[in-house]
């Protein structure tokens, strides 16, 4: 991939000797890849936008939807490359960095959650046509852009306990959830009064397509400003607490596939969609009663050492010696080996996913075999098991988290909106 000053160096160098050469060898000279945009120093080439586009057009006929006209499809994607160039550059400015280790990471969970291997992995990217070099860069760019907005979500304060307490006391954060999809058109800070009126208009053509049969989705690919356009506008699910209160008032009697007025907010004009609805559920979660014994690697105590100890206790465990002295006696597990390995009753998740599979497989009084985690070597003892009902302390945490999220959705939106503002960007698509 071309570095932006070497392409443009580049594309001048082949303007000045193209206008040299005779017709018929002009004829031969391969085209050089265009600047669609320059954004800052930097520069987005058409090669760059058609791939992007490309991979926004099989993501569309897979999920079955209407393809939008081709300028529209540019421009969406184009500003969306735009505003990524821009946290990238943002992101280099503040020192933020992405190691090649951190994208062999990242290739290795996109590999996982689509359950093949990475060499699939290359060959899929690769039969499909892109290069994977290209790939890994535009992975790695992703990394640096969600980490400058995990720094602004970082520098918000803390959310309080009577915060949560209000939140869950209100109508909205109990009354169940929406699935929601959204179309914006955009109005900026200290826009004029007939910038207004114009966004106003588009807003009311857009709700009159739709009102005589339009597709929302089709809408939002199409016209919406949004970050989500590309996605149908799609939100996701949301209490009404958790949106701004405009945003509440206008979606709260709507049923699903029903849409509102057009709403003003600090971003512009929006039409949301009810998707869907649902009410909240109780929580039950497993809990489990174990008693354990766990070794850990330390500088005195290597890996294998560690194993072949947790070995030679469980088989003295299995020769009838007492599981709870062999746990005061041999457990680095600081919080239960002092009361012969009892952890109480427990949620196994809380001790990672190898921990909870291994308590799930076994029955009350069964002893596991060795196994390794993180923390080291485990032996464990599922000693009783129970649901627990423990929606107060979910709807706790989601409400703490649903008001980190309005937060961060705020601060984030707010974040970028003033940095595309504020930058030179300089779009160079035909009309």
């Amino acid at each position: 991939m071309y570095t932006p000053r070497i392409s443009t160096y580049l594309a001048t160098i082949a303007i000045a000797v193209s206008t040299l050469l005779p017709t018929g060898v002009q004829a031969q000279v391969e085209p050089i890849d265009s600047i669609v945009a320059l954004v800052e120093e930097d520069v987005i080439l058409r090669s760059e936008l058609d791939t992007a586009i490309e991979g926004i057009v099989e993501r569309i006929r897979a999920q079955g939807g209407g393809m939008p006209p081709q300028d529209l499809l540019e421009k969406q994607v184009l500003e969306r490359l735009v505003v990524r160039k821009l946290q990238v550059q943002r992101a280099m400015q503040t020192g933020i960095r992405v190691s090649d280790a951190d994208i062999d990471q990242a290739l290795v969970n996109v590999a996982q959650q689509n359950g093949i291997s990475l060499d699939q992995l290359r060959q899929v990217i690769t039969s499909e046509g892109e290069d994977f070099a290209d790939f890994r860069q535009n992975l790695g760019e992703e990394i640096m852009a969600d980490r400058l907005r995990q720094r602004v979500v970082n520098s918000m304060d803390p959310v309080s306990e009577t915060e949560i307490d209000i939140m869950l006391a209100s109508e909205d954060f109990s009354g169940g959830e929406y699935d929601l999809s959204q179309i914006l058109v955009r109005v900026q800070d200290g826009a004029t009064p007939q910038a207004v009126a114009e966004a106003q208009a588009r807003v009311d053509q857009i709700h009159t397509d739709l009102e005589n049969g339009m597709d929302f989705d089709q809408a939002a690919i199409s016209y919406s400003e949004s970050g989500d356009a590309l996605e149908g506008g799609r939100i996701g699910w949301r209490d009404l607490s958790s949106i701004p209160r405009e945003f509440a008032d206008a979606v709260r009697d709507l049923q699903p596939g029903q849409f509102s007025e057009p709403i003003r907010s600090p971003a512009g004009l929006h039409i949301l969609r009810v998707n869907d609805r649902r009410e909240r559920q109780r929580v039950m979660a497993e809990e489990y009663r174990a008693n354990h014994i766990q070794i850990t690697p330390n500088e005195l105590v290597s890996a294998r050492e560690a194993m072949e100890e947790i070995r030679t206790i469980h088989d003295r465990i299995e020769d009838g010696e007492d599981f709870a002295e062999l746990a005061r006696e041999f457990s680095d597990d600081t919080t239960s080996a002092n009361i012969g390995g009892d952890m109480g009753w427990i949620i196994p998740e809380q001790f990672g996913d190898r921990f909870a599979a291994m308590l799930a497989g076994l029955e009350d009084g069964e002893i596991s075999e060795p196994f390794q985690t993180t923390e080291g070597w485990h032996i464990v003892q599922r000693t009783g098991y129970r649901e627990t009902d423990v929606t107060d302390q979910a709807l706790r945490n989601m409400a703490r988290q649903t008001i980190m999220q309005r937060r961060a959705d705020s601060e984030i939106e707010s974040f970028i909106r003033q940095m595309r503002e504020e930058a030179y960007v300089d779009i160079r698509l035909p009309g």
